[in-house]
């Protein structure tokens, strides 16, 4: 995978996450190629949100909402939710680089289907790797306390890779 994706697509929990710990602009410094949003992703992230973030996530100039050419390719993925199977489906279509997806059913199709996957967690070790962000302890706690499930070997893990902890999980 090259350095720096040029196609990239998100799925709507991480837009969420980043959007209720104000970090959605680090998605502009990672992604300035852009980043797809299926439109069963910004619809799915417009139901569940207040008018004022539909709103921050419209001034977010690379997320572009992006049309499937061919939804019966999602409908593929009947075991996972619409905004997931839109995320790898419009991954096939454009033959991208990079799905951002944090749920674990995804991340296995995703994966299994040869694209790169990262998540909420990973695009900020990344933003913390390029120095956009001091420290990412703190913004992983205020998404656990607004309710964002995070694994219990995730958090030690990241803080491990960021530097923030001495010591990760061992995975046996």
């Amino acid at each position: 995978m090259p350095d720096r994706p040029r196609v990239v697509v998100v799925n709507t929990t991480p837009l969420i996450a980043l959007t209720a710990v104000g970090k959605l602009p680090l998605l502009s410094a990672l992604y300035p190629d852009g980043i797809l949003v299926p439109d069963d992703v910004w619809l799915e992230y417009q139901a569940g949100s207040p008018a004022h973030r539909v709103a921050d996530l419209a001034a977010i100039a690379v997320l572009r909402r992006t049309r499937l050419a061919d939804p019966r390719r999602a409908q593929l993925l009947a075991d996972l939710d619409p905004g997931e199977a839109a995320v790898i489906a419009l991954g096939q279509e454009r033959h991208a680089d990079l799905l951002i997806i944090d749920e674990r059913l995804g991340r296995r199709h995703a994966r299994r289907l040869g694209f790169g996957v990262t998540g909420t967690v990973g695009v900020l070790l990344r933003a913390k790797q390029m120095a956009l962000l001091d420290r990412i302890g703190p913004i992983l706690g205020s998404l656990r306390a607004r309710g964002l499930h995070l694994g219990d070997e995730i958090v030690p893990e990241a803080l491990f890779v960021a530097g923030e902890s001495r010591t990760g999980t061992t995975k046996s």
